[in-house]
């Protein structure tokens, strides 16, 4: 029997697999959170360089990219080695600790990989062995990685976004999860929605309310899912997040000054929508309807 007839007619193994797949996945997903916001300042650097006409720091010339230098500990340098480098694992054998200076590991490391495994076993179960399930597995793993980045920073990546929106559009070529037609308004319809309130927040406070990749976040989900869920994921990200931002002023003593990211509740709505979407529209229409 074939390995693809064998995950088909197997729905236990091939969760069991992908949710291994997606713990993989997950570590590099750290490498990515970590490290793209470091190479877009580098980037940065550069270009005010070249046009103050000055030249690039020293630090910024060593190669520095999501495959170089080789990962290492930020407290003594030391080289991870494989052994080290084993999801969940080797953070757990290692009590949370570097194996050579004993300094402390983020938590965010085995955070990021139970949560991508867990999600990726999610994906699975729900649309099981086919080509949507591959698809969505990289949607997942995409908005997850965008979702610390800005959780961290502040920050929507281009290099993120546009790719998964342009991703979103091809997916859409094939009908996994939308039309075409669908998925072109979808985009069309979540850039222009978040720009307008952003506009209209700015002539009324003199403030911008949000940045610049919300619009292309919520234009990619709107490519994914089609121009039907993108109310749905407006009223899911917005009442997540407006909990979510109240908890953390009642209960963390938050400064409500302080920006809070509406990335990750875009990206949490998005990735609800594309599996149950259809469910949550249909109570939502039926409610509406008495």
């Amino acid at each position: 029997m074939a390995i693809t007839e064998l995950l088909a007619d197997s729905p236990g193994l091939f969760v069991f697999l992908t949710i291994l797949l997606g713990l993989m996945v997950g570590s590099f997903l750290n490498v990515v959170i970590h490290r793209l916001p470091l190479m877009m300042e580098r980037e940065w650097r550069g270009q005010c360089a070249e046009l103050l006409d000055q030249p690039i720091p020293e630090s910024d010339q060593a190669p520095f990219n999501l495959w170089r230098p080789r990962s290492c500990c930020p407290q003594c340098g030391h080289l991870i080695r494989a052994v080290e480098n084993i999801p969940l694992l080797s953070y757990i054998l290692q009590r949370g600790r570097c194996a050579h200076c004993q300094g402390a590991i983020s938590i965010q490391y085995p955070l990021v990989e139970a949560t991508s495994g867990l999600l990726a076993g999610m994906v699975a179960w729900k649309l099981g062995f086919g080509w949507p399930a591959a698809a969505a597995l990289i949607f997942t793993w995409t908005l997850l990685a965008a979702s610390v980045i800005d959780f961290r920073h502040q920050l929507l990546p281009d290099n993120l976004t546009l790719p998964l929106l342009w991703l979103g559009l091809g997916v859409a070529l094939m009908g996994l999860f939308a039309d075409l037609p669908s998925a072109v308004i979808g985009a069309m319809a979540g850039y222009l929605s978040l720009w307008t309130v952003y506009q209209g927040f700015r002539l009324l406070t003199g403030k911008e309310g949000m940045g610049f990749g919300d619009f292309k976040l919520l234009a990619a989900l709107g490519a994914w899912t089609g121009w039907q869920y993108l109310v749905t994921i407006i009223i899911l990200s917005s009442l997540v997040g407006a909990l979510f931002g109240l908890a953390l002023v009642l209960f963390r003593k938050r400064d409500r000054q302080i920006p809070m990211p509406f990335g990750p509740f875009l990206a949490a709505a998005g990735w609800i929508a594309l599996l149950w979407g259809g469910p949550i529209n249909s109570a939502y229409l039926r409610w509406l309807g008495g």
